[in-house]
């Protein structure tokens, strides 16, 4: 609590800190979100400083805030002059509405990725099927900003049959709870369908389906033993959900807590900015609390008494039909487009339908898509992949770590992407990799929290309690037991984020706060080609088309990666195992057969301890 209390504490001053840090002046930037109109004279300036108080400094200012929120009272918006608190308490409101509705989106979405595993695995049918995700990975690409754009124009301006801006009612959410939950549990499903099969293979679910065993009930007790592991993620989620949906919020005219808190930044209005990020990590906090809290009931004594049996074992490699496929068109539509100029303006071929000469149209400069797509492909997929794998280093080692990461992955995910971005933007400056070092501060909590469970679960295995009773040492099963079989899914689970890490530069590009004109980064490709989706759809279609063809490969390549299979322990030349002070045996793991278990069963049971 102690270290919860001052990474919340550290955040707010740093915020409250923001204008100084930035170097700019808060009276200025105040004047111009109040009115753009108005001339910064020197006499204007010293009326708002006079007025806020900024001529004493950021430290009486942050003092008095908190001593107002100590009783109750957030003070009062430097912009609006309305009180701080009310403003957002309805905004946080509307957004754990929007919130909850894109949450039962995304548990329906996940619920039908994962159902084919069930059924065949209910039915002890699975075999060694490599568990799929291209409908995933396409689903888990698709930027939120473009899906909702679209929902928007389609469903709600050309349909009718929703509508698509503003928020007085249940239909309001709809669409933005569409936007958002779809990509999100598109990510789940993907991530538990990864976890199922090992969950069938286990001798609990052989047992039930010989016993007879209904399917149903096989299935709905595999889920249980699988929810756990994700449950965490689902934490984040929630809090991402709420805060991060800034440009969904943007798009549909929907008053929430990420837009107040994205407008508060952007005005440097330090109350309204405080007030939010601070409803945000208790939120966080809740959410991460309520989550250990269900994992720990779902798995039972099981995790105290180290009765698990491990969920990552060896696997038959996937096929890598896929992979190459999806690489290989890529690469093929970047090979062909690098050759063409990307900023060649040709103005009487303005949006010009897919032809011959452009394969892919043109922009509404008369710019060729192709040549921009394969030319934004180098920055875009190079910066993702960097921020990819720094996230993948960080996240492991703090999730070794839980007592410390805990707290610090809650208030980091509490950090929409955006306000990382002004955050970093305000601190460090505009540059080419601004954007990706404020991706890459809230990249890594995802798998930090993802290690932390998968360890947790992994500790209370029957084969760690065996390995720790013949001696083994901390280090040893750390090397030997615990990183081999954790760092494969929190692998496939940074693949499968790759394509994400890509989504949140290209929001920020979309909210301006990415690469600037005429840069061809697919970001601000969409972002320039979203107004003339209607007159020009494959504008926007063939980039977002490239953004999934980068999930399907990411989601199928993840497939891939597997738990080496484990050497046998060492013998002496006389057949018995090694004395003490050389390398600890490790007990041998069944085979997930039902008549290898019963091949094994006498004798295992002639042996001795």
């Amino acid at each position: 609590m102690l270290w919860r209390a001052a990474l919340t504490a550290a955040l707010v001053c740093g915020i409250g800190l923001l204008p100084w840090l930035s170097r700019t002046d808060p009276a200025l930037t105040v004047l111009r979100a109040r009115s753009a109109e108005r001339a910064p004279t020197p006499e204007t300036l010293r009326a708002i400083r006079d007025q806020l108080g900024l001529s004493d400094g950021p430290l009486p200012l942050l003092g008095h805030w908190l001593d107002g929120l100590l009783h109750g009272n957030a003070g009062t918006s430097w912009v609006s002059g309305s009180e701080v608190l009310p403003a957002a308490a309805q905004a946080l409101g509307v957004s754990l509405m929007l919130m909850a509705g894109a949450l039962a989106v995304a548990v329906a979405t996940a619920a039908a990725m994962c159902a084919r595993t069930l059924r065949l695995g209910s039915r002890r049918r699975l075999g060694d099927r490599a568990p799929g995700g291209t409908a995933a990975a396409v689903l888990a690409a698709l930027p939120e900003f473009l899906l909702a754009s679209v929902l928007a124009s389609v469903i709600g301006v050309q349909l009718g049959w929703l509508p698509a801006l503003g928020w007085y009612g249940p239909q309001w959410m709809v669409l933005p709870a569409l936007a958002l939950g779809l990509p999100a549990g598109a990510l789940l499903g993907r991530m538990l369908d990864d976890l199922l099969p090992c969950a069938f293979a286990e001798p609990w679910a052989l047992a039930t389906a010989a016993r007879g065993i209904p399917p149903k009930s096989v299935a709905r007790q595999a889920l249980r033993r699988c929810v756990p592991a994700l449950l965490p993620n689902l934490g984040l989620f929630v809090v991402g959900l709420t805060g991060g949906s800034v440009a969904v919020e943007q798009i549909f005219d929907i008053p929430g807590l990420g837009r107040l808190t994205l407008q508060a930044a952007l005005a440097q209005d330090l109350p309204v900015l405080q007030t939010g990020t601070l409803a945000l990590v208790l939120l966080a906090a809740t959410a991460g609390l309520l989550t250990r809290l269900a994992a720990r009931w779902l798995i039972g004594p099981a995790l105290r008494d180290g009765a698990l049996h491990s969920l990552h074992r060896p696997t038959p490699p996937a096929p890598r039909t896929l992979p190459l496929l999806y690489g290989a068109l890529l690469l093929t539509v970047i090979g062909l487009g690098l050759p063409r100029d990307p900023l060649a303006l040709h103005t009487d071929a303005r949006l010009q339908a897919p032809s011959a000469a452009h394969p892919f149209g043109t922009d509404a400069l008369g710019r060729d898509l192709l040549a921009r797509i394969a030319h934004g492909a180098l920055n875009t997929l190079a910066i993702a992949l960097a921020v990819s794998v720094a996230a993948l280093v960080a996240g492991v080692l703090l999730g070794l770590l839980p007592r410390l990461s805990a707290p610090l992955v809650d208030t980091v995910n509490a950090i929409p992407a955006v306000l990382a971005g002004l955050l970093v933007t305000g601190i460090a400056g505009s540059g080419p990799w601004t954007p990706a070092f404020a991706v890459a501060v809230v990249a890594w909590s995802p798998l930090a929290t993802h290690t932390s469970a998968l360890l947790q679960q992994e500790r209370a295995t029957t084969h760690l309690t065996a390995t720790r009773a013949l001696g083994a040492g901390r280090w040893y099963l750390l090397w030997h037991e615990l990183l081999p079989a954790v760092l494969p899914p929190v692998i496939r689970h940074a693949l499968l984020r790759l394509p994400g890490i890509a989504l949140s530069l290209a929001a920020l590009g979309f909210l301006g706060l990415g690469a600037q004109p005429p840069s061809p980064e697919w970001g601000l490709l969409l972002a320039e080609n979203q107004p003339y989706a209607e007159r020009a759809p494959w504008a926007v279609l063939f980039p977002a088309a490239v953004l999934a063809l980068l999930g399907a490969l990411a989601v199928t390549a993840a497939g891939g990666i597997r738990l080496p299979r484990r050497r046998k322990r060492p013998t002496n030349p006389s057949g018995t195992p090694g004395e003490a002070g050389k390398a600890v045996p490790e007990p041998e793991r069944q085979p997930n057969r039902p008549d290898a278990l019963m091949a094994s069963a006498p004798a295992s049971a002639s042996k001795t301890p």
